[in-house]
């Protein structure tokens, strides 16, 4: 994969003003430092959309999305990171040379554009044909309208028609001046065989007397095709897609997620349907958040895909049993991704192209409405109505039910739907939590704590949580790592005991508390002198002196600011705000922002608040004090828990004396922060 130059993205940066990029897409409003809107990530009436331009970064107080102005164009197009880098070169002009490619790799390239180009070429003759050709009007324009579609929806998904000839689409392409070999490539033509594989010079359309629907990605560009005949008589496949190239690969792909992206992100959900004509329907009809799997079965890619937008999705299935068992599996992957999933129903026979067309749009969304029910919720009454009457198929059902929830990342969601799956089999609780446990522990425990009983349901510590395994990189995330001269491992969250296989202490809240303020004070005073004339990051870093923090993320943000101190520069919000990690980013932004400024009234009527700034010393002496107190606690904590293990009496004497001193320590620490009353007399 070619990358782009350190330089070319330093330079990109440097231009990128993200008051400019925030207001193409929202109407900012300065009030005091900040500029303030409505946030175009979520509904409300008040603004809570903050823009920090001396910072370079933004916050929605509202919904918690925040970062700088790569994070933001990632946000509201749903793009990548290289995409969105791209997206702002165009914008201030910067031209991308991207770093010299290989022949191969070069020649690889030139192949992969020249596939689009001639698919985006097809689609427009297609489109063309439906329109304009007197087949196409009167078999696949007639076709279109019969099923409801009006012009502006056959505009704006570019449907087609494949005109009933063998060779039309083969022979407008060569005198168009296209290579035989693009077209084989993307599955437009294909090449005639004889039986010893020896080619026959025999070539022809894939697509022939058929409606055509062009695939997207999320860019929109035309990377592939489906197919529908209209031929009653017709014995090939009802449905026709492309086959898999260098530029379409079905298992990544969502049948318009290209047109459903921002309704997506703006509804916080997405409806999932099966077919392209569902697709057509729902949004013709208002319902412009919605996508389709095709026909075929969910994969983790396509699940990735909508949480790039959502973390909400909702199925819509006919009233088909053996089409929703059949589904049943592809859900569970949902679920495993960790998006929030809901189901709804429509009546027997009716699919939801079919049914928004008998009952009209607004039945329709109030049938969406009302029959909309959480995924596990709707498998266990499913599962129960289909077992009621027979114990074993009900002992099977409840561990179907189970191997779901077992799916669910968050644990308090697994307690709830383990006390909804015990009302609705009438089961006790305690039996399901064992029986899930032997599940978890038979399946490697993938999602789930290991431990069995009641706290096998129970949420994990915030460490436990920033200390999952990392997962496998994408190629566009190890080029934006290797963007930055980081390595390959540089997105994966940071863990103590990284191949150790131990299990990681939970940090206390109030350590965790501690921690942060230390990072916090360093990422925004860095610079600023305290007393002697030293910096707060020297201040602090010579007081931490070889601490070591137990929280991860926060042990990663102050690996970054010394790293940024070793190499002579002072640690930046605007620099670290565009870190390659995202939890990195989403920690920057959270420290960077305050929802509150002081009204420049208060200065007015000579009412004098004092600031942070005016009293860095104490902040800083507080902060330490207060993580030095936090580390004796924990230290006098493990001392007392030690008392209650058999010891000899050299150790009991060497505990007690430690305790003594530790206890000694937590009262002058208490003292010099204010919250020990010395005694008197």
């Amino acid at each position: 994969m070619a990358l782009i130059p350190k330089e070319t993205v330093d330079q990109i940066l440097h231009l990128a003003d993200i008051v400019e990029v925030v207001g193409d897409f929202v109407s900012l409003k300065r009030k005091g430092q900040n500029m303030w809107a409505c946030c175009p990530f979520h509904n409300e009436k008040s603004p809570s959309f903050s823009v920090a331009p001396a910072k370079g970064l933004y916050k929605c107080f509202g919904c918690g999305k925040a970062g700088g102005v790569v994070q933001f164009v990632m946000d509201i197009e749903g793009s990548s990171y290289v995409e969105a880098l791209k997206y702002l070169a165009k914008k201030y002009g910067v031209e991308i040379r991207e770093e010299e490619k290989t022949p191969e790799q070069q020649l690889a390239q030139n192949d992969k554009d020249s596939q689009y180009i001639v698919s985006n070429w097809a689609k427009d003759h297609y489109h063309k044909l439906l329109l304009e050709s007197e087949e196409g009007q009167s078999i696949g324009l007639s076709y279109l309208r019969q099923r409801g579609l009006n012009q502006q929806t056959i505009q704006t998904f570019e449907l087609g028609y494949s005109l009933d000839q063998w060779d039309d689409l083969l022979k407008a392409a060569e005198k168009a001046g296209y290579e035989r070999k693009y077209l084989e490539k993307t599955g437009l033509t294909i090449k005639k065989d004889d039986d010893q594989g020896q080619d026959t010079g025999r070539r022809y359309d894939r697509f022939r007397g058929r409606v055509m629907f062009p695939i997207h990605n999320v860019a929109g560009r035309t990377i592939g095709f489906g197919a529908r005949t209209l031929k009653a008589n017709d014995k090939s496949a009802k449905y026709l897609n492309s086959p898999e190239s260098d530029i379409y690969h079905k298992s990544d792909v969502l049948y318009g997620m290209y047109q459903a992206r921002q309704a997506i992100r703006a509804e916080e959900t997405c409806y999932l349907v099966e077919g392209y004509l569902d697709v057509l329907s729902l949004h013709q009809g208002g319902i412009k958040n919605v996508v389709a799997s095709s026909g075929t079965s969910l994969t983790e890619s396509q699940i990735r895909l909508i949480a790039r937008y959502t973390d909400n999705v909702t199925v819509l299935y006919d009233g088909d049993a053996a089409g929703i068992r059949a589904s049943l599996r592809g859900i569970d992957l949902i679920l495993e991704g960790g998006l929030n999933v809901r189901v709804v129903l429509f009546p027997d026979g009716d699919d939801p192209d079919s049914y928004i067309r008998k009952v009209g749009d607004q039945r329709f969304r109030e049938h969406l409405e009302n029959h909309s029910k959480d995924f596990i919720s709707f498998k266990t009454d499913l599962v129960a109505r289909e077992a009621a009457q027979d114990p074993v198929k009900k002992a099977e059902a409840i561990r179907d039910v189970l191997q779901s929830i077992a799916k669910v990342p968050d644990p308090i969601k697994r307690q709830v739907f383990l006390q909804q799956t015990s009302g609705t089999f009438g089961i006790d609780e305690q039996v399901l939590i064992t029986e899930y446990n032997k599940l978890v522990k038979s399946a490697g425990g993938k999602n789930a704590p290991q431990s069995t009983g009641p706290a096998a349901a129970q949420p994990a510590s915030r460490s436990q949580q920033s200390s999952a395994p990392a997962r496998p990189l994408s190629l566009e995330e190890e080029a934006e790592a290797a963007m930055y001269g980081a390595p390959s491992d540089a997105f994966a969250p940071q863990t103590l005991d990284a191949g150790s296989g131990e299990e990681v202490e939970p940090v206390p809240d109030v350590l965790q508390a501690c921690e942060r303020e230390i990072v916090r004070l360093i990422l925004l005073y860095a610079p600023q002198q305290l007393a002697n004339e030293v910096s707060v990051a020297q201040y602090l870093f010579g007081q931490l002196e070889e601490n070591v923090f137990l929280t991860p993320i926060y042990a990663d943000l102050l690996h970054l600011c010394r790293t940024e101190m070793e190499q002579g520069r002072w640690p930046d919000v605007r620099t670290l705000i565009q870190h390659g990690r995202g939890d990195i980013r989403q920690l920057v932004s959270d420290l960077a922002t305050e929802k509150y400024e002081l009204s420049p009234n208060w200065t007015t009527h000579q009412i004098y608040v004092p600031r942070e700034l005016d009293l860095l010393q104490q902040a800083c002496d507080n902060a330490v004090l207060r993580l030095n107190k936090c580390t004796v606690q924990r230290e006098l904590a493990t001392r007392l828990d030690a008392l209650r293990q058999p010891m000899d009496e050299a150790d009991l004497m060497e505990t007690l004396h430690a305790i003594k001193l530790l206890k000694q320590m937590d009262n002058q620490l208490g003292g010099m922060l204010g919250t020990v009353i010395p005694r008197s007399g």
